[in-house]
């Protein structure tokens, strides 16, 4: 078989290609989180954006583009920082609360609810009278705990101000998908035909709807937790049931988020004394609360995205193993494309 002049050139063209994504891969792979979830933002919301916002606008998409990245600060960004800001004043509080015990050592006997607790309160009431017998054993403990207490305060700080960053640059991507939403659709769709022909058009309707499912799902089953658990706050007479229900909303997008909120309050009001109230608030939170997103999410995602209910857990649970917080919308997304690809390999072999 005869080399030809042209094979030499070719391969170089294909090393270029291959480096050149190679290269885009790099420099995009430490902001892929945030592009990701930014075209999950821009997907479920452009259909609106389109089809409702611009055409009142008169079709000028800066100003559309301009007036939905402020919606979503409003939507996103400014709740974070209120409950942020209400957290830093807990905090203060909290530290009001435990400087004095700091300054003059601990009381001779333990808070009755704290020795109340079942099957460890002994255990932390004799602890408590050898800690206030024994100021030196306790300044040693304190000194224990100060470097990991410093070591969470800080982590938690790196953490909340790389969320910050991140939404920042979701909100900063976000902007010019809305701008140029409508020839990056084009552009999607061309790309698709020209891959996989109707296929793969078919592939792209079915990512972007699984996509729209997982959402609904997802801020819907949020939106039904904290509406409950607001409801329950303000039943149990906890204080802050608006704030602590806003919370719920936001830590309800983590598997163990509603439980450290609705715990938390049935821990203040065993605190309190009101052991009837706690045991209901933890009831409350198990069987209700907690109970929402096992039920309602798969039922919205399946619906939402025309899936099975097994597909959706599957895909949810594995992606965030895989993936991390994105991996929510990949899991199911990718799980969806196989399925249609197997679908549709079986009606052709049947066919055929």
């Amino acid at each position: 078989m005869l080399i030809s002049d042209e094979n030499p050139k070719r391969l170089a063209q294909v090393a270029l290609v291959v480096l050149l994504i190679i290269g885009c891969i790099a420099v995009l792979l430490p902001f892929v989180g945030a592009v990701l979830f930014a075209l999950v933002v821009w997907v479920c919301t452009w259909s609106y954006y389109s089809e409702k916002l611009l055409p009142r606008l008169g079709g000028r998409d800066t100003l559309g583009a301009s007036l939905m990245t402020l919606a979503l600060v409003l939507v996103m960004l400014v709740p974070m920082i209120f409950l942020a800001g209400s957290l830093a004043n807990g905090a203060d509080k909290l530290v009001a609360f435990v400087k004095p015990y700091i300054e003059q050592g601990l009381p001779a006997d333990a808070p009755t609810w704290l020795s109340g607790i079942p099957f460890v309160g002994s255990e932390i009431d004799s602890t408590w009278h050898r800690l206030a017998g024994n100021r030196e054993e306790l300044n040693a403990l304190l000194k224990q705990l100060a470097g990991p207490a410093r070591q969470l305060v800080v982590s938690l700080g790196a953490i909340a101000a790389n969320g910050l960053l991140q939404l920042a640059l979701v909100l900063f991507v976000v902007f010019f998908l809305y701008r140029d939403g409508a020839a990056l659709s084009e552009a999607l769709y061309t790309a698709a035909r020209k891959l996989g022909g109707d296929l793969g058009e078919e592939m792209l309707d079915k990512a972007s709807g699984t996509v729209v499912g997982v959402m609904l799902g997802i801020v819907g089953t949020a939106a039904a937790q904290a509406t409950v658990a607001m409801l329950g706050f303000l039943i149990a007479g906890v204080p802050g049931a608006v704030l602590l229900g806003c919370a719920t909303f936001f830590l309800s997008m983590i598997p163990i988020g509603p439980p450290l909120i609705w715990g938390g309050a049935a821990a203040w009001l065993y605190g309190q004394g009101d052991t009837g109230w706690a045991v209901f608030m933890v009831l409350y939170g198990l069987f209700v609360i907690s109970s929402i997103d096992n039920f309602v999410k798969p039922i919205l995602i399946a619906r939402g995205a025309g899936l099975s209910i097994l597909l959706i857990a599957l895909g949810v649970l594995g992606g965030v193993l895989v993936f991390g917080f994105i991996g929510i919308f990949l899991g199911p997304v990718l799980l969806a494309l196989g399925q249609m690809l197997f679908q549709r390999w079986v009606r052709e072999e049947a066919n055929a």
